[in-house]
């Protein structure tokens, strides 16, 4: 008798552990996963469903070129220069928050610029001197 309790005794409690396993799992089941799935719509994610941002940049002054530097809204300098002023561009974005940034030096005695998001001024400057230049920075927008 002992013999076989010896052999018997460890597949016993390896049976009872699983057996208790699968009903503390089939009850938390019933718990936890009584309530049905929700699913959204997978078209609900895409960009076209926000409202786009759009960031307007200009460059005016008393003079007639100018060089500018500006970051797109994907943070990547960009630079064009001899353009005619004023000067302006508009970018379009679904991003939640852009910065951006423009520099632009003149061949006026002064030269201005300003930076719009959805039809608001988020900030102007102004300098004036020989080859004046100034420079305009969102920190978020």
């Amino acid at each position: 008798m002992k013999r076989l309790i010896s052999r018997v005794w460890l597949p016993a409690l390896i049976l009872t552990a699983v057996v208790a396993g699968a009903v503390t799992v089939a009850q938390l089941r019933t718990v936890f996963g009584a309530h049905p799935v929700v699913v959204t719509d997978l078209s609900s994610d895409n960009a076209e469903d926000f409202n786009p941002k759009f960031v307007t940049y200009e460059i005016f002054g008393s003079g007639t070129t100018a060089v500018i530097n500006y970051m797109d809204l994907e943070g990547k300098p960009q630079r064009v220069t001899d353009v005619a002023l004023p000067w302006t561009l508009t970018l379009q974005t679904t991003l939640p928050s852009v910065m951006p940034n423009i520099l632009a030096q003149g061949d006026g005695d002064s030269i201005s610029c300003r930076v719009t998001v959805d039809d608001e001024v988020k900030q102007e400057r102004t300098a004036t001197g020989v080859n004046a230049e100034t420079f305009c920075f969102v920190k978020a927008a």
